[in-house]
């Protein structure tokens, strides 16, 4: 196998697909990256058998051939590189791979490519097609509230959930949800499929485009995958039922609030400064007269206490949210205000945006002990 092909392109390709290089050791080759290269065209593939990533590249390919590199090495090695272009040369008796760019060169040892478990794409006549800005929106407007705890799996992902032209992406780790609704053209019928948040947040890496494209999304009983441009990324499904979201959402709420967003997430940044020092990072919250005080105290640290104005329609409340989870939603809100609607004290809140009623976030209050 030999060909020569851009050292940016093929660095940003290797840069997509280790993503699924497996970092276990069970299987040796797994660590690698496959590159196959014929037809004037470069395909890598990484798969740990949760994920598999495939990308094609553009090369002059003078033999065509497969190896697998290692995918650490080959990673570190092309983007240290110095020159525009890289060549590539495999040597069959020595099982090595010479890699030459401007006046560098490495030989890397090559695995045997016929041992790798190829990645095959998908067979299924279910699919659709989404614009990857609305795809985008939907992973970052959820993904952020799954939990972490693998003991759970079915929170450790996102429910996709298609229905009639509509689809809604929800995410929960049970003291938290973030639902998110969209249009989506073409579409009859109805599915439900809990996608992991890794690959979900792995694809909205990749979905930062200036022009707008087409993501084709196919799936199985067990698996999906995601196809745009010259990168395919494909992934099991996590079996379980995932908990009916409609009823964590209140039907009404006694009081709403509007707050400036910006001017919100700087006096919960500064208040984080002591809530964090606690266990339950409590911020507390006292909406009344026309004006929000968040404080938090800890007797071994000191108190944060700041007050900041706010439009309330309904009776004052005093309530506490762990400091975290109000501050990762304020990650995602790019309006300039946006909406508290609360109950009581000790009943769930709900987050929404000013003027665009397709995004809820629900969270849940903690109690304030006085820590």
């Amino acid at each position: 196998m030999k060909f020569t092909c851009s050292r940016a392109d093929l660095s940003q390709s290797i840069q997509t697909v280790s993503k699924a290089v497996s970092s276990k050791n069970q299987n040796p080759i797994l660590s690698g990256i496959y590159i196959k290269a014929d037809n004037n065209m470069l395909e890598l593939q990484a798969t740990d058998y949760e994920i598999g990533i495939i990308c094609k590249v553009e090369a002059e390919i003078e033999e065509a051939g497969n190896i697998v590199l290692s995918g650490k090495y080959l990673q570190e090695v092309i983007r240290k590189l110095p020159g525009k272009n890289i060549e590539f040369e495999y040597d069959r008796q020595e099982k090595t791979t010479l890699i030459k760019s401007g006046n560098a060169k490495f030989r890397l040892l090559s695995m045997p490519a016929e041992d790798y478990p190829v990645i095959h794409k998908i067979n299924s006549d279910f699919s659709f097609k989404i614009m990857d800005n609305v795809l985008y929106e939907l992973i970052s407007r959820t993904s952020f509230a799954c939990s972490n705890e693998e003991s759970r799996p079915v929170f450790t992902g996102c429910l996709l959930e298609l229905s009639e032209n509509q689809v809604t992406m929800v995410a929960t780790d049970t003291k938290r949800l973030a639902l998110q609704t969209r249009n989506l053209d073409n579409f009859d019928g109805q599915r439900k499929m809990i996608i992991p948040s890794k690959i979900l947040n792995e694809i909205q890496r990749l979905l930062l485009s200036d022009i707008p494209r087409e993501v084709n999304i196919s799936y199985t009983s067990n698996q999906v995958s995601f196809e745009f441009d010259n990168t395919y990324i494909a992934s099991r499904l996590i079996d379980g039922q995932f908990p009916d979201y409609n009823r964590v959402i209140p039907n009404g709420f006694s009081t709403r609030i509007k707050l400036n967003t910006e001017e919100f997430r700087s006096v919960v940044e500064r208040v984080a400064l002591i809530s964090r020092t606690n266990e339950y990072k409590i911020a507390a919250m006292e909406f009344s007269t026309g004006m929000l005080r968040i404080s938090s105290n800890n007797p071994e640290i000191g108190n944060a206490d700041e007050s900041l104005k706010a439009e309330i329609d309904g009776e004052n409340i005093s309530i506490s949210f762990n400091v975290d989870f109000v501050s990762d939603v304020l990650k995602i809100i790019d309006t300039k205000e946006f909406f508290i609607n609360l109950n009581n004290s000790l009943s769930p809140a709900a987050i929404r945006l000013v003027d665009d009623d397709s995004f809820t976030y629900i969270i849940t209050p903690v109690r304030n002990t006085g820590i």
